[in-house]
């Protein structure tokens, strides 16, 4: 049966959540392309932590047509929240970057992963200020990852101090502990070059495109990741919890590479 996102709902395979989920997201990134160099009004939910409207309608347009085509599965969303079945949920963060978009910076995204029983599987990721798209999916055996429909890969620096990283920080970071600031210090020291653009999303699929060698972080929620970790992942990369062990979306503490020299990097950034 075809609905109106124009793909087959079911039985749905990894290719067609694909497309579900890069459409929606591109619905959605329409929406809050509106806003951005508008200066919108902030409602602060931390100290740094910040929403604007567009946030909201763009979450509100996600919901809507990932219902419509896969009514089965669950939204998780930044903002209005969700509760995670325990096989399939989509995990969508409606404006990642709210910080970069409500100064008129363009590192921003719209994000829709699909995770299956806690695995990444699906991601779809639409930075219109960028006019840049990334979409892919992975699975056992196979995977495919594109950046404006062209394939992609990651790259094949082995060396820290040839890889180019990322990284971020966690909203609280002048009071938590495990602000990122000492595994930032050691990174830097080794690497050729070490990067913040302000958007989880958009570090990992940068990962997955080759233009980033690896990324690490702390403290990130499901919504942040799921889509970029599927992208890594479905470009050959690696995607792993901060010790190297399996990734635990919930928790958050990730580090992803090329896979070349993930160790090395997972050496520096592990508690």
């Amino acid at each position: 049966m075809l609905r109106r996102l124009g793909v087959v709902t079911a039985p749905a395979t990894p290719a067609a959540l694909t497309a579900i989920a890069l459409a929606a997201a591109r619905a959605a990134a329409e929406v809050a392309r509106r806003g951005h160099r508008t200066r919108p009004a902030l409602t602060h939910k931390g100290r740094t932590d910040v929403v604007t409207e567009y946030d909201l309608a763009s979450e509100a347009v996600l919901r809507e047509r990932l219902a419509e085509a896969t009514p089965d599965i669950p939204v998780v969303g930044e903002e209005a929240g969700g509760t995670a079945g325990p096989d399939r949920v989509w995990y969508v963060d409606p404006l990642d970057g709210t910080t970069n978009f409500a100064h008129g910076h363009p590192c921003w995204c719209v994000s829709v992963g699909l995770a299956e029983r806690g695995v990444p599987l699906v991601g779809a990721v639409v930075a219109p200020s960028l006019g840049v798209e990334w979409s892919g999916w992975t699975a056992a055996g196979g995977g495919a990852a594109q950046r404006d429909g062209v394939p992609i890969r990651t790259s094949d620096v082995s060396a820290l101090v040839d890889a180019l990283l990322a990284t971020g920080f966690p909203q609280d970071r002048e009071t938590a502990p495990d602000n990122n600031f000492a595994a930032w210090a050691r990174v830097k020291r080794a690497a050729q070059g070490v990067r913040r653009c302000g958007s989880a999303a958009l570090d990992l699929c940068f990962v997955a495109d080759g233009t980033y060698d690896g990324y690490w972080e702390r403290r990130l929620h499901a919504w942040d990741v799921t889509a970029g970790a599927a992208l890594v992942r479905a470009a050959g990369g690696r995607v792993t919890a901060l010790d190297g062990g399996e990734l635990d979306l919930e928790r958050g503490y990730l580090v992803a590479t090329n896979g070349r020299l993930h160790d090395a990097l997972v050496a520096l950034v592990r508690d």
